[in-house]
């Protein structure tokens, strides 16, 4: 049964920290593809949240060439993700209360089926009654769209009263174009500074986000 009260939740650097799989995705498609990268592990990072072609063309890549880049990442990633993938610090604690009080989903930009491995394997898919990824939708995250059909998905509309917990600015400003209230979290990608930008709530981590909530609506 659907609970009153709905918190979506990003992954990467805000539930799992998945940096070393997708660093190593990267670099593995440069060799295979024979790209001379001229950056280094940082100005990757600042790409993580955005899709994987908009990553490999931001990064340099030739428009022409990107979906062979993003084959080639998705080909090692699937191999190693599962095993240089880890939750973060407090993560299912904040799962876990949240589930208490609330209905939980997950709006990323990693695919459906390799976000259900990687919380399956990490023992927390069960708590999520929705996860839309990249695949679900045309118009991905900072777009509207991914958090339009998670709430779609639970039959309910936008309201203040539901919230989106992330880590960089396209989560923030999905939800604030959505209706819906952002709280970022500085356990992973965005800056203090950068988020700073978007008049919302900044906590340290996921679990600082679900108490805030929890205080709230009580």
């Amino acid at each position: 049964m659907r609970k009153q009260h709905i918190i979506l939740f990003d992954l990467d650097g805000t539930l799992i920290d998945s940096t070393e799989a997708i660093l190593e995705s990267f670099y593995y498609a440069f060799k295979k593809h024979n790209f001379s990268f001229d950056g280094d592990d940082e100005t990757i990072k600042q790409q993580i949240g955005y899709p994987l072609d908009k990553m490999f063309g931001t990064l340099g890549v030739d428009k022409d060439k990107v979906w062979d880049f993003v084959a080639s990442y998705k080909e090692h990633y699937r191999e190693i993700s599962d095993k240089k993938t880890v939750l973060l610090p407090n993560a299912t604690e904040s799962v876990k209360l949240a589930s208490s009080f609330a209905t939980l989903g997950v709006v990323t930009t990693k695919t459906t089926k390799y976000s259900q491995i990687l919380l399956e394997h990490l023992g927390i898919l069960n708590y999520f009654d929705i996860l839309i990824g990249r695949e679900d939708v045309e118009n991905p995250k900072p777009h509207p769209e991914p958090i339009f059909k998670a709430l779609d998905s639970l039959n309910v509309t936008p309201s203040k009263d539901i919230f989106m917990i992330g880590d960089t600015k396209l989560d923030i400003i999905s939800a604030k174009e959505a209706g819906i209230t952002p709280i970022a979290v500085l356990c992973g990608y965005g800056t203090k500074k950068e988020l700073e930008q978007y008049g919302c709530k900044i906590v340290t981590n996921s679990m600082e986000a679900v108490k805030l909530i929890e205080n709230n609506i009580n």
